[in-house]
């Protein structure tokens, strides 16, 4: 199947004839200090253009890339300014030289070999989490961004809402004392009663480039698009998918996203009754930090603090008060008392995110460390992953976050890698 032709404005439009079109975004283009360039301008390319992605293009988009022709077309509706570059193949929006960033909202099996090869052409990255969907993905991005000097975003965005602000400026000056347990809860994860016989692959679908580096499958719905979710291969579940919002508040808040010691982590969960989907139905997971001392847990389904009750959210416990907080993302929300907390004189000063987007730009302008820096997306998304990797064991196990190796179990640390099908592999 040709990747890269050039597909017309009204072959698109045709094909997406009844796909609805989600609010436009702000600009994706913006000037960029220091850049030399006809309109001294940042051009952003989006890598992925389905129900993620397509939030993400805006008006003056230079690149649109997916390997779903519909995705392609509802996105072009977005782009009101010019005439983007459309392809199904990344490589080749990695090539233009009127790319300076991307934006990659592809399934997680690509986030890691995409940033990597972004990073290595020399362009900035945002992308969608979780960050890597095991945890040698996620440090070969983390060193990618660092060897090429890219700025790189997670778009876990929790860290620029406004509440989750005034939640991390309220613990982190004291609201609730010392920090001893945090609690998570969260809905079940999806279930299916197919057992994933072979489908014919839709005309307008790329499958061989949707599955990239992942195992050989046959096409089958359910395992493509937003339902990649619920293979451990390519999703892990809501621990990997929504874990990684709830856990990145989690880790603002509590001033861990720089914790180098020793973890333990246990998890229990059923698995589905009916179907392939191979992440457990039900998932509970204890992990235990040192020095500081204090305990996190996620619960699926969990209990929804009556309080202040939401779908998903945190109760932050310590030794003097607790605070909830519910959502993590964009629709993150918490009580009244830190939202009328005043900091006291020479308290901590928690940074104020203009937006995520808005926070990457700027951070591509100056060079600084983006508020969900990849870094911090790599430690986040360790957690999630060792929820699974524990839960696939059946057994406790204990990490270490200085050598990012677990300690005497070699059985777990096979599972730090995966290998790649080939002809793909991941190089820094």
């Amino acid at each position: 199947m040709d990747t890269d032709r050039k597909l017309t404005r009204r072959e698109l439009v045709g094909r997406a004839a009844g796909l609805a079109i989600p609010t436009i975004l702000p600009s994706g283009i913006i000037p960029m200090r220091g850049r030399q360039s006809p309109n001294d301008r940042i051009g952003i390319g989006v890598i992925g253009t389905g129900g993620m992605g397509t939030g993400h293009v805006a008006p003056d988009t230079v690149a649109l890339c997916d390997v779903d022709e519909g995705h392609l077309a509802n996105a072009r509706k977005r782009v009101t300014q010019g005439e983007p570059f459309m392809t199904r193949d990344f490589r080749r929006v990695l090539e233009r030289k009127d790319v300076d960033a991307v934006i990659i909202a592809t399934p997680d099996h690509w986030h890691a070999l995409m940033t990597v090869m972004a990073c290595q052409a020399g362009k900035h990255v945002m992308s969608e989490k979780p960050t890597a969907k095991t945890i040698a993905e996620g440090r070969a991005m983390v060193n990618a961004a660092r060897k090429y000097n890219r700025v790189v975003q997670i778009h876990a965005q929790g860290r620029s809402n406004p509440n989750a602000y005034l939640a991390c400026r309220f613990v982190r000056n004291g609201g609730i004392g010392r920090v001893r347990r945090v609690d998570v809860w969260h809905p079940v994860n999806f279930s299916t009663t197919s057992w994933g016989e072979e489908e014919r692959v839709p005309p307008e679908l790329d499958w061989d480039m949707w599955l990239g580096p992942l195992r050989w499958m046959p096409y089958h719905h359910e395992r493509c698009h937003f339902n990649f979710r619920w293979l451990m291969d390519s999703g892990g579940g809501f621990i990997r998918d929504r874990g990684n919002h709830a856990l990145s508040i989690v880790s603002w808040l509590t001033n861990n996203d720089g914790y180098r010691g020793i973890v333990t982590c246990e998890a229990t969960g059923k698995r589905h009754l009916t179907g392939f989907y191979d992440v457990p139905a039900t998932m509970d997971v204890v992990w235990q930090f040192k020095n500081p001392d204090w305990t996190l847990t996620w619960s699926q389904p969990g209990k929804p603090n009556p309080r202040f009750p939401g779908e998903w959210g945190a109760t932050y416990t310590g030794d003097k008060d607790d605070l909830v907080v519910i959502g993590g993302d964009g629709g993150c929300d918490t009580e009244q008392k830190a939202k009328e907390f005043i900091p006291p004189p020479g308290g901590v000063e928690i940074y104020k995110s203009p937006g995520h987007r808005e926070n990457w730009l700027e951070c591509i302008r100056t060079g600084k460390r983006p508020v969900m820096d990849v870094e911090i997306g790599h430690h986040v998304v360790t957690l999630c992953i060792l929820g699974n990797i524990a839960w696939r064991l059946g057994r406790k196990v204990t990490y270490d976050f200085a050598k990012e190796r677990f300690i005497g179990d070699e059985e777990a640390n096979r599972l730090i890698d995966e290998p790649y099908r080939p002809p793909w592999k991941l190089t820094v």
